[in-house]
């Protein structure tokens, strides 16, 4: 019987593996996105996050 991993189990992997500066990083960059998404709604910065989210792949609507 095999395990599926979980997103549980790659937090753990992640905070065993990664030094506390690039978490850091990581969060920050979370954080900067949050922001941007959140606070700045201004027409043109949200359509050209919205292209980047398509860009990447990410499905929005």
């Amino acid at each position: 019987m095999t395990t599926t991993e979980t997103v549980h189990d790659r937090i753990g992997t992640a905070r065993n593996e990664l030094t506390t500066a690039q978490l850091l990083a990581v969060f920050a960059l979370a954080a900067a996105v949050l922001f941007t998404l959140l606070f700045l709604q201004e027409p043109l910065a949200h359509d050209s996050m919205h292209n980047f989210r398509h860009a990447a792949g990410v499905v929005c609507h």
